[in-house]
């Protein structure tokens, strides 16, 4: 592009040492650009990894690289957004212009998932696919696999066999880890070994009932992905079309994605990779901590290690815990991470009594942190398990506390929501039998038996929607029919400019409006929903990228794209820890932290899993900025007693606590004091020799 003379020198001027080298890792190359090898960086908690990725990013398209020739891939849709506002900010300041394209900053930003659906529209035919392909959510999956199941009778064993929530994510584990359907039952599912044989007929039945549908589900994009690089051949071609591949969050990155990379840039040539082992947290998605681990030495000469280690949230005591606590894993990268912030108080280790103390200590020192000028947003609770903030969620609604939590229903599965979906899905692709279900069962009278002989109907008809008219409906439904076959004939058909499309979900709301007010309660609530979906479509070209989008990587909200939603003036942070990677508050409290938790019971005997909860608590620890609270329990109390039960099983501290951690931290205990009744002062100096009367009961006298 000839740019780089026009660059003024200070765009890096930000950055750390560290983080400047892996920016600019590479040297200019013959024809231009930045030739480099492959480079993995090692970025601790909150040292700066975003803003380092953004930058090398920048430097990239600055000294000459064309944006088309950068791939971008990242894990939600929003880290690859703030990643392109990022890198545009800086190449806007550094030229003092945009960069002359018209196909975006980054046109190949996006997760896996995502890059994946585009590929694999662009190859469709090399692999059997329909270039129109659906893409199934997670719960349209399930629903699939329980139609197989039910269609197999394997819903109507004497024996109860596995849901079909189950069974997709047993199939989603052999995907994405490469095991054998044995070798995961065994492994994750051993109490669904005596269904082998039942399981992997369901699953090639499963298959096989997409293939004839022509939808993928999430772990189809990968595995498909996967195939199409296996060949060398394609895997050369699609390889040619990136100089610069760079990958976020490394380390949670499974098989088939670590395979794929390697298909793509086989000498590592342009391949730069960021993440931290010690935030590799989720197996349990097949996520495999050894991709990282093994990184450098897949290539000769080996990858060039970058650690970033200067850590820009936590105060230096924080700090000084959390690399104790790291230290002691058995394999990992070297790092020790430093702050320039050396005041702060040490983290507090608590014991508490019990699970009500618990409640009372967190709530007590919130409050005392907001009195303090601390808000309630500023402060997070984050636990183990999401029931585990059962019985705070209870007194904080007593008290009038506003909190919100993390981890509960995605605004995508909201059936309001699904409902206006499906209509769009089915209309995208008329193969769609899940979303033609939904669809059709939407109309009054129109049940199971007689949506399945509606979509024979459209299937023995190459499923051209012209043909549904002729369909006899139900009577209850026949009022209705006419105008509904118009909107599937007119959303099927008509050409509307790209950048209109959005116009079809307004005519898909106005069928649907009777039909929502007929089925469902808390109108006005519903109907807000959808005017959120319809503001967030605004922000896709077309009605594919609208659906497959939003199925990759769904809003855990309607406000987590339209804006933060009105909760009230402040709120508390409830979130499991899983959930809260990734952000930073100025307090937090982390309950549980006793074993059983903190490693999870279902993780003992299992040396492997074990450092993963290790990495757990790391990755909870390090969310904080100044202050730190670890809440441990002294007793839990048995559940299914009486209201006034005492009943209780003692807490064993977590081996995570070592005797060398706790030196790093205040240990306080917080608990109920009994009331003093007035001081006893004994008159009598008389003494008793209680102690050997008590050897005495046991002489052989």
């Amino acid at each position: 592009m000839g740019q780089a003379a026009e660059v003024e020198n200070d765009y890096l001027e930000m950055l750390n040492l560290a983080q400047r080298e892996a920016a600019c890792y590479g040297q200019p190359g013959q024809s231009g650009g930045i030739d480099a090898g492959p480079l993995l960086v090692i970025a601790g908690a909150g040292t700066g990894k975003t803003m380092m990725l953004a930058h090398r990013v920048a430097h990239l398209l600055i000294q000459g690289v064309s944006p088309e020739r950068i791939l971008l891939l990242t894990f939600t849709r929003r880290a690859a957004d703030e990643m392109t506002r990022r890198v545009e900010t800086i190449v806007r300041r550094s030229l003092g212009k945009a960069l002359p394209t018209t196909s975006g900053i980054l046109p190949w930003s996006g997760t896996f998932h995502s890059v994946a659906n585009r590929l694999l529209r662009h190859y469709a035919l090399n692999l059997g696919l329909d270039p129109g392909f659906s893409v199934l959510d997670r719960g349209d999956a399930a629903d699939v696999m329980d139609v197989v199941r039910h269609e197999l009778g394997l819903s109507k064993k004497a024996r109860r066999f596995p849901k079909k929530e189950t069974c997709l994510s047993i199939y989603s584990r052999c995907v994405n880890s490469r095991q054998s359907l044995q070798d995961s039952l065994q492994s994750t599912y051993p109490w669904c070994l005596d269904w082998e044989p039942e399981l992997r007929s369901l699953f090639r039945h499963y298959v096989e009932h997409k293939q004839h549908s022509q939808v993928l589900d999430y772990d189809d994009l990968l595995l498909y992905w996967n195939r199409l690089v296996s060949d060398d051949e394609l895997a050369a071609e699609i390889g040619a079309y990136f100089d610069h591949v760079l990958v976020d969050e490394y380390q949670d990155t499974n098989l088939l994605q670590a395979e794929i990379l390697q298909a793509l840039k086989p000498t590592g040539a342009g391949l730069t990779v960021v993440g931290d082992d010690a935030q590799s947290i989720y197996s349990f998605r097949a996520a495999e901590v050894e991709n990282i681990l093994g990184f450098p030495n897949q290539y000769d000469p080996a990858a060039r290690i970058v650690s970033l280690e200067e850590n820009y949230r936590s105060s230096q005591p924080l700090l000084d815990s959390a690399n104790c606590l790291i230290a002691e894993s058995k394999r990992q990268y070297q790092k020790k991470l430093f702050s320039s912030r050396k005041g702060g108080d040490k983290p507090h280790y608590v014991t508490v009594e019990d699970g009500d103390a618990e409640v009372e200590y967190v709530i007590n020192t919130i409050l005392e942190n907001r009195e303090e000028g601390m808000q309630l947003k500023e402060q997070a609770v984050l636990f183990r398990g999401a029931h585990h903030s059962d019985r705070l969620e209870l007194e904080l609604v007593r008290r009038n506390i506003p909190y919100v939590k993390y981890g509960g229903l995605k605004f995508l599965e909201a059936a309001h929501v699904k409902d206006l979906l499906a209509i769009l899905k089915w209309a995208e692709n008329p193969k769609n039998q899940i979303a033609a279900f939904r669809v059709l069962k939407l109309l009054p009278g129109m049940g199971p038996s007689l949506a399945s002989r509606c979509f024979d109907h459209l299937s023995l008809a190459d499923h051209q929607f012209s043909t549904l008219s002729e369909f006899k409906p139900p009577a209850a439904a026949r009022e209705d029919w006419p105008a509904f076959c118009g909107l599937m004939q007119s959303l099927a058909t008509n050409s509307i400019d790209e950048g209109n499309w959005q116009i079809q979900l307004s005519e898909a709301r106005r069928w649907y409006q009777p039909q929502l007010e007929r089925m469902y309660e808390h109108l006005e609530t519903r109907e807000a929903d959808l005017e959120q979906l319809e503001q967030i479509s605004g922000r896709y070209p077309t009605r594919e990228r609208f659906l497959t989008e939003l199925t990759l990587d769904p809003p855990a909200a309607a406000g987590d794209q339209a804006g933060d939603p009105f909760l009230d003036e402040d709120y508390l942070v409830l979130s499991t820890v899983h959930s809260a990677k990734g952000q930073e508050w100025n307090s937090v409290f982390v309950l549980n932290v006793a074993d059983g938790n903190f490693p999870s019971e279902f993780a003992t005997g299992k040396p492997a899993m074990i450092e993963e909860e290790r990495r757990l608590l790391y990755v909870a620890m390090t969310r904080a900025k100044h202050s730190l609270s670890l809440i441990s329990p002294l007793r839990y109390h048995v559940t299914q007693q009486h209201r006034h039960g005492d009943k209780h099983v003692y807490g064993a501290r977590s081996r995570f606590m070592t005797d060398r951690l706790l030196q790093t931290m205040q240990q306080t205990f917080h608990g109920r004091h009994e009331p003093v009744a007035g001081r006893l002062a004994p008159r009598s100096n008389k003494r008793l020799d209680v102690a050997g009367e008590m050897l005495d009961m046991w002489s052989s006298d």
